[in-house]
């Protein structure tokens, strides 16, 4: 075998093992993320708080933004922000309003932030609303992410 040829097997090999060692986003129903709130999963609501006021937010989700409302975000501080409650170790959810926003940052997670199993909520919180899932106000949820820094 030739030079050229063990070095293109080489870096394909790497490709390989670095692809492998991401985890895969998962894209669930709301069946699905009822069942995983059950079993203690962190939900984290992506959403600037404007439209966290408009339709509400689902019980224990933790509030953080991750766009702000030019559509810039600084994913190392929102990282720093989440990880006291959200272990890359474990599995997490991610929600915005529609799917698109959460399906950018679940894959961040998953690809560059280490996460193993991360889940987006593929029809966001309108689907939640839509399928007549609970929502509460957002007042209380903004007041405590206020207080605590993860807003």
């Amino acid at each position: 075998m030739n030079l050229r040829l063990c070095s293109r097997l080489f870096a394909f090999c790497l490709l390989l093992v670095s692809l492998a060692a991401r985890s895969e986003v998962i894209d669930i129903d709301n069946a699905e993320l009822a069942r995983l709130i059950e079993q203690g999963a962190p939900l984290i609501d992506v959403r600037q708080q404007a439209e966290w006021e408009e339709t509400g937010v689902i019980a224990g989700s933790r509030l953080n933004t991750f766009f702000d409302a030019s559509g810039q975000a600084d994913p190392a501080a929102w990282l720093a922000r989440i990880k006291p409650y959200a272990a890359a170790s474990q599995p997490v959810v991610i929600i915005c309003r529609s799917g698109s926003r959460s399906r950018a940052v679940s894959r961040f997670l998953s690809q560059e932030a280490g996460y193993a199993t991360v889940y987006n909520v593929k029809n966001g919180i309108k689907g939640w609303i839509a399928d007549q899932y609970p929502v509460t106000p957002a007042a209380p949820a903004i007041a405590a992410c206020r207080k605590a820094g993860t807003c």
